[in-house]
């Protein structure tokens, strides 16, 4: 793994890169003195993701893993902090409350401090994920970009009820060819233990809707997972009982995903 002060980086040999934008949970002495107890908590990580997805099927995937809490800066928003759901609740570039409503901050990050994290956190990331999929689409002539993601099953402010444990996200079905999306349903439609919805309430957030091009074969596809398929949603710990029932799924989609790129 490459270390930089944004990500980890390790570089694969097969045409898939796995992106883990909320993965970290570190925040910087001079950010975490700008913040509530709440803000410190970074409560709204993908807890323990890179963790989940660590078995053979990707072992020669590249993956790029975000070290800082997406209360520093939110790496699948856009920089310009556009809503990517209109008249939905939701979080910005840079997370002034929480999901649950607890403000992040004490005092908010001025202007000059949003353009540093930007430029030092947020642009690294994107970088990564550009030059990779231009290497991997020029010597493979496609690629495909997965998108890990993970929450709270049941979050009142956010949506109503409780959530699938598997939530697919395509753009609305434009970020990805819809025979890769199949090859992913499919796997999930052949077993009972967990429920999946594609382009329900997450339909991809910015990473995916950028980077998703499938005219240029860059084929982009976000995994919301619920959290309570791997971990204990309430205390945050992971359950290893849990995750040993959904790693095979998720192994066989890996599975499931290879054979695409084969064949296409």
């Amino acid at each position: 793994m490459n270390h930089h002060s944004s990500h980890q980086f390790r570089q694969g040999s097969i045409p898939l890169l796995v992106s883990f934008p909320h993965n970290g949970s570190h925040i910087p002495d001079s950010v975490a003195a700008t913040m509530t107890e709440a803000g410190r908590s970074s409560r709204d990580t993908d807890w323990f993701l890179d963790r989940l997805y660590d078995f053979p099927e990707l072992e020669d995937a590249s993956l790029i893993v975000a070290q800082q809490s997406r209360y520093v800066i939110d790496m699948n928003r856009p920089q310009d902090n556009q809503s990517l759901y209109p008249g939905q609740t939701t979080t910005g570039l840079i997370p002034l409350t929480r999901f649950d409503g607890l403000p992040v901050y004490k005092s908010e990050p001025d202007n000059n401090e949003i353009n540093r994290r930007i430029k030092e956190v947020w642009v690294p990331y994107h970088q990564q994920i550009e030059s990779e999929l231009e290497r991997l689409t020029e010597e493979f002539g496609i690629a495909v970009l997965l998108e890990a993601h993970s929450i709270e099953p049941e979050l009142p402010r956010l949506f109503e009820g409780r959530l699938p444990d598997f939530n697919i996200g395509t753009n609305r079905g434009s970020s990805c060819d819809q025979t890769l999306t199949d090859a992913v349903t499919n796997v999930l439609s052949s077993q009972s233990r967990f429920s999946h919805v594609v382009n329900g309430r997450f339909v991809g957030g910015y990473i995916t809707r950028n980077f998703g091009q499938p005219a240029k074969q860059r084929h982009a596809i976000q995994f919301e997972l619920s959290q309570a398929t791997y971990m204990d949603e309430a205390t945050k710990v992971w359950d290893s009982q849990k995750a040993s029932q959904v790693q095979p799924v998720f192994r066989n989609i890996i599975s499931g995903i290879r054979e695409w790129l084969t064949t296409n």
